[in-house]
């Protein structure tokens, strides 16, 4: 089975309790708000949706849609009961220019080479209407790989600059650029020190890193994580295991044409 649909399956066990998707999705409603608004004919795009568990959050701002290349990612979506799931590239979506007021892509940049991370924004920016925004989380600074990267693929991991510039590259103008995590910062970077230490695991060994830790450990690290989010809504953060960028494209905001 291809790496990204066992990423892909540990991902579907874990997402709806464990600490870093419940940081994750407060960490982005509100710059979610901030990009769409009280509009209520919002559409969204989540691209390399896997399987489509953001559609859950975004469905709640607008008319959301999403698509990734895994057959299993979008199976285990379909199986949950999300709608408005296909299957295609982030480099080639099959969906109109300027059709959605905000595209997202949470974790996917950094698995991809290059030219298909450049090709993937340039087909973000196709994506947003003229005055519409591009939402996008990355693992972020290189002293954090570790046993998770094996089993995401990691082809990088970002710093501020490298992500500010292929972004802005594409013609956005960046409105928030920050880290997030800044809480587990400092036992994350002990345990992923160990980890090159020691060796990376292997792939299969790898997906204990996305496991759900004990419920008082899980408790804990939640109410860290919702306190920082907290934080974040007023000041951005220095450090982090993620970078969270909202830009927009600029030009005035038109009606989307029909999909």
């Amino acid at each position: 089975m291809p790496a990204v649909d066992h990423l892909l399956r540990a991902t579907a066990r874990a997402e709806a309790r464990h600490f870093w998707f419940r940081g994750f999705r407060w960490f982005v409603e509100p710059l979610i708000r901030e990009a769409v608004g009280t509009r209520s004919d919002v559409r969204i795009v989540d691209c390399g949706c896997g399987t489509g568990a953001n559609l859950d959050l975004l469905s709640r701002f607008g008319v959301s849609y999403g698509f990734d290349r895994s057959a299993v990612g979008l199976y285990l979506g379909r199986e949950s009961g999300r709608k408005r799931l296909v299957r295609a590239s982030v480099t080639a979506a099959p969906f109109a220019t300027g059709a959605f007021d905000l595209v997202t892509s949470f974790d996917v940049l950094y698995s991809l080479e290059e030219p298909d991370e450049r090709a993937a924004i340039a087909e973000m920016y196709r994506l947003a209407k003229p005055g519409g925004f591009v939402l996008i989380n990355v693992a972020a600074m290189e002293v954090l790989r570790g046993d998770h990267s094996v089993l995401s693929h990691e082809v990088r991991r970002y710093d501020r600059a490298r992500l500010r510039r292929v972004v802005e590259d594409s013609g956005f103008e960046v409105v928030r650029l920050t880290h997030t995590n800044l809480l587990l910062f400092p036992p994350m970077l002990l345990a992923r020190v160990f980890h090159r230490w020691r060796g990376l695991r292997t792939e299969d060994a790898a997906q204990q890193e996305i496991s759900v830790p004990p419920e008082p450990v899980n408790a804990l690290l939640s109410a860290a994580l919702y306190l920082e989010s907290l934080w974040l809504r007023a000041f951005n953060s220095p450090v982090g295991s993620s970078l969270l960028c909202l830009a927009r494209k600029s030009g005035r905001a038109s009606s989307a044409p029909t999909l």
